[in-house]
């Protein structure tokens, strides 16, 4: 039987092998997701329409062996149409259960902002508890729900910006880039020798992952060690945004919690049984950006989220 480590290593080298079929590059993203499914998380992404966000959701569900489900979010779209409803059955003289798309592995929320809060806030429940309740029923969802969420980043009209609450239930908030030139070209490419990348069901994907296996893999992350120092040094992060000039309000202690999880997941990919503080470092923008708001004087100069996180971390005295 392999080490621990080097079961999580290859087998999301299988999956990543897998995705490389269908998606071009963006390989910080498909990091990040990686990580959320480990970490029992959820992912907010946010990019500019045509950047494969979709795509790449989709095809690690299948790569992963994992049930996919999409919603759409709209301005008319209601509370029932994500967790479902009791439909009354004639002929049965009873109420029968609905199950509306939260039943699934990994859900897909398109343009999540599109919809008033009381329909996003039926995912709250979900996302937090991993269960849904309607008509006063309590329901478990699966183990594996993950809950991938888009948004596009410059058009404003029309949506409805996030809930804190709702916000701080996503571990991580990845900025989905423009690919570079070599991953263009080479997208452009393929559908000039008649290939669809974008047809995710009729691709060569292959599941490579159990359901086992995906709980090993978690069992070995989490079970990575992290010294004294470095809970302490998660611990001073989080308290500097909370201190910082630039920040109208801080992360919380989720924002710890998931800063932590997703440290080990990187050092397990990296093949390593510890925790670096370069890995939390790393992880720190993509879990830290929206849990922060700045105040309106940095935002005048012109600073972003990131900006301030990065200066955080460089004035942080990091553990030796």
């Amino acid at each position: 039987m392999i080490d621990g480590l080097e079961f999580v290593q290859e087998r999301t080298a299988r999956v990543y092998e897998q995705l490389g079929r269908v998606v071009v590059g963006q390989e910080d993203v498909l990091r990040a997701l990686m990580v959320t499914v480990y970490c029992q998380g959820h992912a907010l992404l946010e990019g500019v329409p045509g950047t494969a966000k979709t795509l790449m959701v989709r095809a690690l569900a299948r790569a992963m062996r994992l049930e996919f489900s999409r919603i759409q979010f709209t301005p008319d779209l209601m509370p029932s149409d994500v967790v479902g409803t009791s439909i009354f059955d004639m002929q049965r003289s009873q109420f029968t259960l609905r199950k509306g798309p939260v039943f699934t592995d990994l859900l897909l929320g398109d343009e999540i902002n599109r919809s008033p809060a009381k329909t996003q806030a039926a995912l709250l429940e979900a996302m937090q508890e991993r269960r849904c309740t309607i008509d006063g029923e309590p329901y478990s969802l699966s183990r594996n729900f993950t809950v991938f969420a888009t948004q596009n980043p410059i058009e404003y009209e029309g949506t409805y910006p996030l809930p804190e609450a709702q916000l701080d239930r996503f571990m991580m908030k990845v900025v989905v880039t423009y690919p570079d030139p070599q991953a263009e070209e080479r997208i452009l490419e393929l559908y000039n020798q008649g290939q669809e990348p974008h047809n995710v069901e009729d691709s060569a994907i292959e599941a490579v992952l159990s359901a086992e296996e995906i709980d090993r893999c978690r069992a070995v992350i989490t079970g990575l060690t992290m010294k004294r120092e470095l809970v302490t040094y998660i611990r001073e992060l989080i308290t500097a945004t909370r201190q910082s000039d630039d920040i109208l309000v801080g992360a919380g202690p989720r924002g710890g919690i998931h800063l932590l999880l997703a440290a080990k997941a990187t050092a397990a990919f990296s093949g390593r049984d510890f925790v670096t503080p370069d890995d939390i470092q790393t992880m720190v923008p993509s879990v830290l950006r929206h849990r922060i708001v700045l105040q309106p004087e940095a935002e005048a100069n012109g600073l972003t989220g990131d900006d301030v996180l990065r200066s955080i971390t460089q004035r942080v005295a990091v553990p030796r």
